[in-house]
């Protein structure tokens, strides 16, 4: 009996969303066509030149922006950033300082400290149920 292997692929907008960067600044090949794993694979291991200059220079999709930022992507839209950023305006935001940059990684802070104090709390809970 042999065994048929197809080849698993995904859309061009899955793909961006795994490599972390914005689909529509991709090349229209990219954009246009199917990835299967083994290109996603290909592009993650030596990455093409255009896939480098995206990653450095943007526009970034707003998971990358957020991240670059330190906040959340619900704090990105609550200051008004909705569309994709390059790297030179994510940059330009962090000199500006706008006050709702400033209130959106303190939030973000918090959040970051009320998980780590629930998970520190759910271990303790696991080791006394262990002993």
């Amino acid at each position: 009996m042999t065994s048929h292997h197809s080849t698993q692929t995904m859309k061009p907008a899955t793909a961006a969303k795994k490599l972390g960067v914005y689909l529509e600044a991709t090349p229209a090949e990219f954009r246009e066509g199917v990835v299967s794993r083994d290109e996603l694979n290909a592009l993650q291991a030596d990455p093409p030149q255009w896939l480098q200059d995206l990653r450095r220079n943007g526009p970034h999709p707003r998971p990358v922006v957020a991240a670059k930022l330190g906040v959340s992507i619900s704090g990105l839209a609550r200051g008004g950033v909705t569309e994709a950023l390059t790297t030179e305006q994510i940059e330009a935001l962090k000199q500006e300082a706008p006050e709702w940059l400033e209130k959106e990684r303190a939030t973000q802070a918090e959040v970051r400290k009320e998980a780590a104090r629930l998970k520190e709390r759910d271990a303790e809970r696991s080791r006394a149920a262990g002993a």
